[in-house]
């Protein structure tokens, strides 16, 4: 990892910057949230914008990236921008289509990256998330590895410059790796990453295969009842993760990023706050000690925040492998 570009390199040979901005947040927050919130972050000094067609909010998260391209705050290869394949487009033929759309709502030529956000196929239409009449998830079939070379003739298209997946598991990774006739590699699997699910096994599988992990939910979780356990602990509460904010004189949330990027994770911090978005520049300016990381490896519980309960019982579903 260079720290000095903040990037590291993926197996296409493109940099990703090792810090993004999360853009998704619950329904009821307005979409101009997101607008406010990259315009922000690129002030602050965020290359790396992540997105999806699930979050409703590409046009705003694109016209901000315009709007500093226009002001001369960067250029247009200076931003590293990532969008994902929604479950109900994982028919091959729906790949471009869907992709499209999300270019003509960011008004942009191409996204760095185009990930397959989900491998559990849903039934295609105009409803993101499709029920019967017993509000049971309807679900497909899809060939995991036919969606993938939709994907690549989308690179050789140039409408994306990275192809790679999200919350795949090493099988399902290792199925596309496998694949005759591949093409691209996945260049990333982006999951939920934190320490209380490290990933520490799926993380070394990443590695050993040349494939970047990117961690989402990095920070915890947003909370909102659609997708998590209000049970579950707040982990920017944690004791030892405060105590450790203390000795290093930053803010938990600090600690979460900075233990991502030092074990080579890219990590995407969510936040919508102008103070926490400029506090999180902040993970370029200390380190943490190799006792440090240890103790934080120590907090590791394999506890999900976002189970994927829309799939549960889909053939597809990734979360009942160990990693």
């Amino acid at each position: 990892m260079d720290l000095k570009h903040r990037c590291v390199q993926l197996n296409d040979g493109r940099f990703i910057p090792v810090l993004g901005l999360g853009t998704y947040a619950p329904e009821e927050v307005p979409k101009s949230k997101a607008l406010e919130a990259t315009k922000l972050a690129i002030d602050a000094g965020f290359r790396h914008i992540d997105s999806a067609l699930l979050y409703g909010n590409e046009e705003e998260v694109g016209q901000a990236i315009r709007s500093k391209i226009a002001d001369g705050t960067v250029k247009r290869e200076d931003i590293f921008y990532t969008s994902k394949l929604w479950v109900t487009f994982l028919r091959p033929e729906l790949v471009r289509p869907a992709l499209e759309s999300s270019l003509k709502k960011l008004q942009l030529d191409y996204v760095d990256l185009y990930i397959i956000h989900f491998p559990a196929a849903l039934k295609p239409g105009e409803e993101l998330l499709p029920k019967d009449e017993h509000g049971k998830f309807i679900f497909d079939t899809v060939d995991l590895c036919a969606t993938w070379e939709a994907l690549e003739k989308c690179k050789d298209a140039g409408l994306t410059k990275s192809i790679g997946v999200s919350n795949f598991n090493h099988k399902q990774l290792e199925r596309i790796l496998n694949k005759p006739g591949l093409k691209y590699k996945p260049a990333c699997n982006q999951v939920e990453c934190h320490p209380y699910l490290n990933q520490r096994k799926l993380l070394d599988f990443c590695k050993s295969k040349d494939i970047v992990l990117v961690a989402y939910s990095a920070l915890g979780s947003h909370r909102e009842k659609k997708w998590v356990d209000q049970n579950s602990p707040v982990l920017l509460d944690d004791p030892v993760l405060c105590a450790m904010a203390k000795k290093h004189k930053r803010t938990p949330a600090l600690i979460a990023l900075r233990y991502q990027i030092q074990r080579g994770v890219v990590v995407l911090a969510k936040s919508f706050s102008e103070k926490r978005i400029r506090e999180n520049m902040q993970v370029f300016e200390f380190q943490l000690t190799p006792e440090d990381m240890k103790v934080l490896d120590g907090l590791n519980q394999n506890m999900r925040y976002i189970n994927g309960q829309f799939v549960i019982g889909h053939p597809e579903y990734p979360f009942t492998e160990e990693y």
